[in-house]
Order: C-alpha cells, then structure tokens, then sequence
C-alpha cells in the first residue's frame, strides 16, 4: 500500500506517525516533472504533533506531482494537505483576471483556477455526433488554466478533468452560467442571445429607501401549484407572470395579486441551480432549494423546457422585466454559506480542500447544519461570492439579495459585496441571516447581528422581533406580546423603533432602523398560523385570527424593514409542519381558497401597506430621525402605543394585546382622524371623532391622527 506525505505550508512537507513503519532519518524530494531534487534544510519528529517535518529551503511548486525517499529506499506520494488553508497559498495564488468562458474577436477563452492540478483537460462534447473534443489547458503562474480557441461556442457542452494529487476528477466549470438539464455539464452560453424583447431598454420601480420596502416572499412552485390559483404554468417562472388568473369565488389571484398587495419587493426562493429535483419530472419531488449546486446558473425545474440551456435564463429576465413594468422590485435568495453535498461538489473536485472550513481536528467544520461551510474568508472564495453576485445582479438586473446564514459569512466579504452593488444600482438591498453559529471563524469576523455596526448598509433578520412577538421558535408553548404575554412590552418599545439603539433603555440592536428586518413569519419554522394553534391551543379561532393580524400588524407599521412570507395575509398554514424544505406541495402550495375566504383580512393588510407607504413617519432611515420624531405613550398593561410627528401633525398607533378593551389617553386633545381601528386599515382617514382618549378593542391595533 502506498504511504503518504503531505505538503502543509509552502516550505513545510509532512508525514503523519500514522504513515510510519520505521524510524525515518533520511529525505530525498523529487520533482517528478524536472526528475531534479528539491532542497531540503532540515527536518524534525514532532511526537506531540504525531509527525515528522521536513523543511525546504525555497517555495514549493505545486501543480507538479512530487515523491519523496526516505531512508533510501522507503517512497512516499505526496500529496496537497493544508497548504490550501494558508495565507501565504492565497496571496501567492490570488488571480484577479476574468474566469469561465469569455469571448472576443479572438474567440471564445475558458479559464479555471485549479492550482493544486497537476493537469486539465478541458472537452467539448457533440451529442449528434456522440463524440468528444478534447484540449490541454496551458497554465500560468497564479494556476489558472486557459484555452482559447477562434470559434464562436455559443450552445457547446462542455466540462473539465482535474487531476490533483494523482486522481483524475470530472467537473463543472464554478463560473458556468447555463448547464444541461439537472445541471450535468456546462454550456457556453450568449447571454445576449437570452435576452427579451426591450430587456436592455428597462427601467426599474423608483425606490430612494431601504425602509421604503416592503418584502413579500414566496417560492416560485408554491405560488401556482394548486389548482385553485387559475395560473396555467403551475410551479414555472412564466406562473408568476400570468396576468388575468382568477381563483374561488372570483378572486384575484397570481401575478395581478401582487401588484394589488402593493409590496414593493418579491423575494424569490432559490433560483440558482439545485440539486434534490429532477428537472425533467419536477412534481416527483418537492425542495426549497437550498441545496445549490451551480451558483451561476439556474435552475430548470422551474423552465418550462428543463433540457434548453437558455429557456430558464429568459424565463427569469421575463419575470423580472414584468415586475418591473408593473413596479415591483425583485429579490434572490442567495445560499453562498454551504454547498449541497461537500465531495461531489466542483469546488472540491477541482481545488480540494480549499473551498471549505476545517475544525481543529481536521473534520469539515458544520456552522450552517447541512455538513459544512463556505471559507468566505479565503481570498479566490469571497472573489467568487462576489463575482457572482455581481453577476446576477448585472445580467438579470435584480434589485435585491438575501443571504442565507449570512452569520457563516465574514465581514470582509459581505462589506465587499455592498460596495460592489453599491456600483452597479445604490437601490439594491442587501439583507441576511446575522445569526451566530458554531463555525471556525472569529466572533469579531462574522457577519452578525452583534457585528451589525461594522456593516454599513446591510439589513439583518431581527429574531428578537420575531420572538417576542408570536413566541420562541424553539419552543413552541411559548407566548409573544401579540399572543399573551404582555410582560415584553418593554422590550417591543425598543423594537418598533427598528431595535434602533439609545431610543429606549432598552437595549436596542441596531445603530439605524434600515438595519432591521421585521418579520414574524418566513418560509423557515412554524407559519404564524400553525405556531398560535400551539400556543394557544385553549383560544378559538376567531380569537387566533386577531392574534394574527395583531402581529402581521405590528410587523408593518414598525420602524425598518417589514418582511412577509407568502400567505400570511390570509393565515397561511402548512398543516403544522415545522420545516417543510421537502414536504409535498399540499402543505407548502398557496392555498387560494383560504385567501377568498378571509378576504377581509388580505383588505385590512393592503390598507396597511398603502397607509404605510404613503406616509414616510413609517419608514425613518436613520436613528436620528427616530429619535427626534417618535415618542413612547404611558399605556395600561398590555398596551403599546407611541406617536410619530410630522410637520403639519402626529400620528398616534396603539397595539392592544390584551382580551378586553382598554383606554389610551392621547397626546392631545381635538379632532382625530382614525386610519385604522378594529377590522379597518386605510391610507385615508374613514372616521373621525373629538377628544383626547380612545378604547382600543381587544388584540387590536388603532392608528390615528391629528393635524395642527
């Protein structure tokens, strides 16, 4: 059996006790390429590191195969081992010139960074024909494999053969942008080629605000699945565009739904390429998509011709292109932390052990959960984040993105990443998941909540919101103020002002309100629906439905940005299923019955989302504009209201959690004009009345307001 050595750092190669039969004294390096021997200046055992290491006298080449003699005549292979987690392997391999495929009057380049390869082969495959094209990639010094060749490749099939520490591996191009159905090999794509009808005549929905949006998520299969929506291409892009599609009772439903919800912002589940359905038969399985694959490319399942490379990336330019002429804007849920399965996937089949984070022991470090984390940290790994949310962002004129455990991610990388939008399109939102987990890296490095102040511009999911308004995710007896438990009133006068700090002495999280993201339902969890059956389960259901539209209210007239998942306008549930990434349609789909039949329910959060996107007292950018305009009410117990100024008057809003009514003595005195009271929300006043005190009805929200 072969014996391994393993090259550590640049100037250090290794063997492990574990490779070692016999005392060792004596070490012979051979550049198997040069066949001449590379120098060595000493060498050590290190019994409390379980090793010998030898040490060279200059850089070690990599990219060449290397065997190393030992007691003249014992061979050991040696192979890449942690030289890959090094700085001085990033800086001395760092390339910032143009990846993948580009094309020119020369012709069509492919590159590939794969410095540890001892060789490439790049192949070109025919179906017609069933043949293959081969070719040998010429490397540079920064280890980047190049092959241009004069023709015009728009549509060829190809892929990559990676050889590295003597095994042969066939991989994806990282920066392909369009793949054979179930994302098999790549295709040289012209993206020119893919674009519709006036797609580079567009313009995008005027937006000046981070707290000017509203986002509304949903997964594009949900959205159409059932039957009941009336939508024709059922789990496609083009069903998200169908216009005209009617559901029970006459109900609008689909895409003409969204325009008259009046969000600003749709957040798409994963569109980059997955890996859990088969395209070619989509409703044999069911995924959310965070098991991405291709990060350039899209995925088919949701194309209405999987097996055409270009149909998905014009099925998506459409949809964006009609969300925009109708104003609303488009976000992508974007997974940059982990990838589906570590071993099978391109970056590690080309650069292995380079992509990924380790523990201590040497075991693929598990932060995010699904079996290991991204090394945002590494120089050509935050660059490839970067390049292809740039990417995206460019070719499909996105107006947002959402990252996925972005707690996972380092700051460096994110800060690059707003910067780099921030070029392209200053309106584009940046928006993660800030939460803190187990993952090698630095507290002070992470993209966290805690870190929020060192990353300027970028929103972060507030948990605390969430929680303290329906009750722990984690435990799922437990009560929010929306649902029982008046005793976090303190807490929420600090968190309806974007968790904003200094606002209250409660501790707030964020040193501006754009940095919080208001939500108490995601596709993640318990819907709000199924949690306030657990947690309530001795409340009726009418009794429910108020704690509902309690919580779905104070998460929209809050100061930051509010987020609503798909449905939770008309109480959506999935039948008690905590995590449904792959439950079947009935439990995830948009059921549009239940819409038709609380109608009055999707009325009441439209008029919030007008009232709120008509009146900027809602929607303050900065802390100081907090701070100078909004001001907590004295309340009785289970009560919080507080009054928002602007020139010509006040608004007040009162958020009653208790059973019974109770009564708030106003600010002031006069004529109020009320916006919304009881099952009413409106963007203008329908009832006004004279005094200086109001009775807010139970588990109920009034808004009012008074001129000068």
């Amino acid at each position: 059996m072969a014996k391994h050595a393993y090259i550590d750092e640049l100037r250090l190669i290794t063997i492990p006790f574990a490779e070692v039969e016999e005392e060792l004294s004596n070490f012979k390096l051979i550049n198997m390429l040069s066949q001449e021997e590379v120098h060595i200046t000493n060498w050590e055992k290190k019994p409390e590191r379980l090793r010998y290491e030898i040490y060279l006298q200059d850089e070690i080449e990599l990219g060449v195969e290397y065997k190393l003699i030992v007691n003249m005549h014992l061979e050991y292979e040696t192979k890449i081992g942690q030289v890959v987690r090094t700085i001085p392997f990033d800086d001395r391999f760092y390339y910032d010139g143009e990846l993948g495929v580009s094309t020119s009057s020369e012709g069509t380049t492919f590159k590939l960074w794969a410095p540890t390869a001892t060789k490439v082969v790049l192949v070109f495959y025919n179906y017609e024909e069933d043949g293959e094209q081969i070719f040998s990639p010429s490397r540079n010094n920064k280890g980047v494999w190049e092959h241009t060749t004069p023709q015009n490749l728009d549509g060829t099939i190809y892929m990559y053969r990676v050889k590295v520490d003597g095994v042969w591996r066939e991989a994806v191009d990282p920066y392909a942008k369009a793949v054979t159905v179930n994302g098999e090999k790549g295709v040289v794509v012209n993206l020119t080629s893919t674009n519709p009808n006036g797609w580079l005549e567009f313009n995008k929905p005027e937006f000046l605000h981070p707290t000017d949006a509203l986002i509304y998520e949903l997964h594009i299969r949900d959205f159409s699945s059932c039957e009941s929506s009336g939508i024709t291409y059922r789990g496609k892009f083009k069903g998200l565009i169908e216009k005209g599609t009617k559901g029970p009772c006459g109900t609008i439903t689909g895409f003409d739904y969204l325009i008259d919800l009046g969000v600003t912002h749709v957040q798409l589940l994963p569109v980059q390429d997955f890996g859990s359905v088969d395209e070619t038969r989509q409703f044999d399985k069911y995924n959310w998509g965070y098991d991405t694959i291709h990060y350039n490319a899209l995925e088919g399942s949701y194309s209405l011709y999987p097996n055409c490379p270009k149909a998905r990336i014009t099925e998506l330019k459409e949809v964006v292109q009609q969300f925009h002429q109708n104003g609303l804007r488009v976000v992508l849920d974007v997974i940059y932390n982990h990838v589906y399965i570590h071993e099978e996937s391109n970056f590690e089949k080309i650069v292995p052990g380079y992509y990924f984070r380790y523990n201590l022991d040497g075991s693929l470090a598990n932060g995010t959960g699904v079996g290991n984390d991204l090394a945002s940290e590494r120089k050509m790994v935050r660059r490839f984040i970067v390049d292809s949310v740039t990417y995206l962002a460019k070719e499909f004129h996105v107006d947002g993105f959402r990252f996925d455990l972005m707690g996972i991610l380092d700051i460096e990388t994110m800060r690059k990443i707003k910067q780099t939008l921030d070029e392209i399109d200053p309106t584009i939102l940046v928006i993660g998941e800030g939460w803190d987990l187990a993952t090698p890296l630095a507290s002070e490095e992470k993209a966290i909540i805690a870190n929020s102040d060192h990353l300027p511009g970028i929103g972060h999911f507030n948990d605390q919101f969430r929680d303290k308004l329906k009750g722990s995710i984690f435990h799922q007896e437990t009560k929010g103020f929306s649902n029982g438990n008046g005793g976090l009133k303190e807490d929420f006068k600090m968190l309806v002002s974007g968790s904003t700090k200094d606002f209250y002495h409660v501790p707030g999280l964020f040193s501006d309100p754009y940095k919080s993201v208001n939500y108490v339902e995601c596709h993640d969890n318990h819907t709000l629906w199924d949690k306030l059956i657990l947690a309530n389960p001795h409340d009726d259901e009418q009794t429910r439905k108020l704690m509902h539209r309690l919580a779905t209210t104070i998460t929209i007239l809050s100061q930051g940005i509010p987020f609503l998942h798909a449905g939770q306008e008309f109480f959506r549930t999935k039948r008690n299923v905590e995590n449904s990434y792959n439950s079947p349609d009935d439990i995830n789909r948009l059921d549009w019955k239940r819409k038709a039949l609380n109608i009055d329910n999707v009325d009441y959060i439209k008029g919030l989302i007008a009232l709120r996107s008509q009146n900027s007292v809602f929607r303050f950018v900065k802390r100081e504009d907090v701070k100078k305009h909004m001001y907590i009410l004295d309340t009785p117990s289970y009560v919080l209201a507080y009054l928002l100024k602007k020139e010509d008057g006040i608004f007040v809003v009162a958020h009653n959690s208790a059973k019974e009514s109770k009564e708030v003595i106003l600010p002031s005195s006069g004529r109020w004009e009320v916006f919304v009271e009881e099952i009413t929300a409106s963007p203008t006043p329908f009832r006004y009345f004279e005094g200086a005190k109001i009775t807010i009805q139970s588990l109920t929200t009034t808004v009012l307001y008074h001129r000068k």
